[in-house]
């Protein structure tokens, strides 16, 4: 549908006022606030009931936009009260759709553009956890002009509330039937809507470089009539993350019945689904990984998913990244494994990943995660080894039997003055390494190192933490980013709570990047300062204030981040698919440093945490060589190695 509503002024939104209040916006029906306050019961009813039957037919009425307000936040505030749901809400909404959908020249008088958004939402949050109130609302026709707002007849402001409502119909047992009568159409929209939301909402919205060409009633709903362009592209964000997470999470309903897998299992949307993450706007989605975990449980789904070198591949570095749903990258790769056929496919790539998680002890709730990977990865490993015909497979394993299996059987019976003894040499060589590392003999201290490491008895897991650490710094100063990943992330299996030594992180960060793979490393840097902050916290005795002056977030890491962000912007592809000439100067609408600020609080850090210590210049001007490199690195590497000697 055309929606022209740009050059009009902006009318401001504003909530149902309280009961309390003496306001009263009459109309040919009364005041709905009044029908409210009414103290009979019965009385209130039958006029509530009566508001509902007649409130469609009305054409003229300015404050009929307000009632839809009020009724959006009764819904959102008590979403299982009765009242309004038994006295014909759901027909009411319906009707006010499907007229908005049909009846342009209503649609576009008074404030009637806001009225089908505030109908899907309402219905979407009584029917959000209440199975009783989704059969209502779908014996009461809601389905078909959502549907038609899905199909999007109108915006994707409103399809993103529609793929809402429909997800919660989808997700009960007893409604899901009537909603399947559709299923092919659905699923098509719902993939196509997850695979071209963001794309939809930077060309409509967010790119929208002259501010005059946006549509107001999208600014009014996104800002709630408060807050200028800054606030507008913060909620836009926001809105199209929802959209996709929602999307996603309509596909699930239809999944994990094991319905249209033929759709959902689609080779390029599978792609799409492994990078779709949910962004720093709504960080509680798992995005595409927790439907691709549905999937795995299917042979089908399994079959699908092993063929795509590019999902495994993004799996992996799920796995090893401190993200959040690090444990379902994990489950994905263990369900692909044990599927005899479907383990030969994804062995080669998932067990070079697997092999340094093989110690994580609990993850994602899970405990004995490490011992899990173990017998997955060596499940047929002595009876079949002659299907594994890759070298590197053949000694990714071997590696792991000989730690797991043939090193541990050594170690039980060790007496204690035997590890001991292990103690004072694994220390004198670790010494002897950072001596090495401290003038520049980089090689010499990641032998050092490695022969550190395998003396080292497996219990001693701090002792193991700090030497994967360090390699991984040796590893990293002589360009080595992979083997640089694999041994951070060792130690972040090994340390407790798992993902929480502060260094391994920086140095899995700064290899991430090396890399190109901007989201690990933004997790990671992110996780690092989160580090920094509860070991500042717990050293220091002192007041809060001199406690705060003490505690620097560090100029590299807030560099990192801000450089990360932009590379992980939830637009990115869409701006760069937008522009041809990549060179221009893109003025992102977005405050890097704002976002920055937001996602340290919302991971829970201190608050008013605002100085930066400088990191330490690295290279002066002149003549550049690895040893100079590393001469002017040991400065800036004195505070931060030092505390892992």
């Amino acid at each position: 549908m055309n929606i022209s509503l740009k050059k009009k002024e902006k009318i401001p939104i504003t909530t149902m006022p309280s009961l309390d209040e003496k306001c009263c916006y009459n109309n040919s029906l009364g005041c709905f606030f009044c029908i409210m306050k009414e103290t009979n019961s019965s009385i209130r009813s039958n006029e509530i009931k009566n508001y509902f039957k007649k409130m469609p037919l009305i054409d003229e009425d300015q404050e009929l936009v307000l009632v839809l307000s009020g009724l959006w936040t009764m819904a959102m505030s008590q979403p299982n009260d009765k009242e309004l749901p038994t006295l014909g809400i759901f027909e009411c909404m319906a009707s006010l759709i499907n007229k908005g959908i049909n009846k342009k020249s209503w649609l576009q008088k008074n404030q009637n553009i806001y009225i089908p958004y505030y109908a899907s939402h309402i219905i979407g949050s009584y029917t959000m956890n209440n199975v009783e109130f989704a059969i209502k609302a779908l014996d009461c026709g809601v389905l078909d002009p959502l549907l038609d707002l899905l199909r999007g007849k109108m915006t994707w402001v409103e399809q993103r509330v529609a793929v809402r409502a429909i997800g919660h119909l989808a997700s009960y047992e007893k409604t899901f039937k009537s909603v399947a009568i559709y299923e092919e159409e659905i699923v098509k929209l719902a993939m196509n809507l997850a695979s071209t939301c963001l794309e939809v909402v930077y060309k409509e919205f967010v790119g929208v470089k002259d501010l005059n060409m946006r549509l107001k009633y999208h600014c009014d709903l996104l800002t709630r009539g408060v807050g200028g362009l800054e606030m507008e592209n913060s909620k836009a964000e926001e809105w199209a993350s929802q959209l996709q997470c929602w999307s996603l999470h309509l596909l699930n309903c239809f999944a994990i019945k094991e319905r249209c897998l033929n759709l959902i299992c689609e080779q390029n949307f599978l792609k799409e689904l492994s990078e779709m993450w949910g962004g720093l706007a709504n960080d509680s989605s798992p995005g595409g990984v927790g439907l691709i975990r549905v999937l795995c449980y299917n042979k089908d789904g399994r079959r699908c998913i092993a063929e795509s070198k590019d999902v495994i591949k993004n799996l992996c570095n799920l796995a090893r990244s401190s993200d959040d749903w690090q444990y379902m990258g994990i489950d994905c790769l263990l369900l692909l494994l044990a599927d005899s056929g479907t383990r030969y496919k994804v062995l080669q790539v998932a067990s070079m990943c697997l092999v340094d998680l093989i110690e994580l002890r609990t993850l994602g709730g899970r405990s004995n995660v490490g011992n899990t990977i173990t017998r997955t990865l060596l499940a047929d490993f002595k009876q079949r080894k002659v299907k594994i015909k890759n070298i590197g497979v053949q000694q990714v394993l071997e590696e792991i039997w000989g730690l797991k299996v043939d090193r541990k059987k050594r170690e039980q019976n060790m007496s204690d003055e035997k590890l001991e003894e292990k103690r004072v040499m694994v220390s004198l060589m670790k010494q002897e390494g950072n001596n090495s590392f401290w003038l520049g003999k980089i090689e010499e201290a990641m032998m050092k190192y490695s022969e550190a490491l395998e003396l080292c008895p497996l219990r001693f897991r701090k002792e193991r933490i700090v030497l994967y650490s360090n390699r991984a710094q040796c590893k990293l100063l002589l360009g080595e980013a992979n083997d640089a990943i694999s041994d951070t992330t060792k130690a972040l299996s090994l340390s407790s709570p798992t993902n929480s030594h502060s260094k391994s992180l920086w140095r899995r960060s700064q290899a991430y990047d090396i890399k190109g793979l901007a989201k690990e490393s933004l997790m990671d840097c992110i996780m690092y300062v989160n580090c920094c902050f509860k070991m500042d916290s717990s050293s220091s005795s002192s007041s809060l204030s001199s406690m705060k002056k003490s505690m620097r977030i560090p100029h590299y890491a807030v560099r990192m981040i801000n450089k990360q962000m932009e590379s992980t912007w939830l637009f990115k592809n869409a701006q760069l698919k937008t522009f041809v000439d990549l060179s221009e100067k893109i003025n992102q609408p977005h405050d890097v440093m704002r976002d920055t600020r937001i996602l340290l609080q919302k991971k829970g850090f201190i608050e008013g945490l605002s100085s930066i210590s400088e990191e330490p210049q690295l290279i002066e001007k002149g003549e550049i060589s690895r040893k100079n490199l590393v001469i002017k690195d040991r400065e800036r590497q004195k505070n931060v190695f030092t505390h892992s000697v």
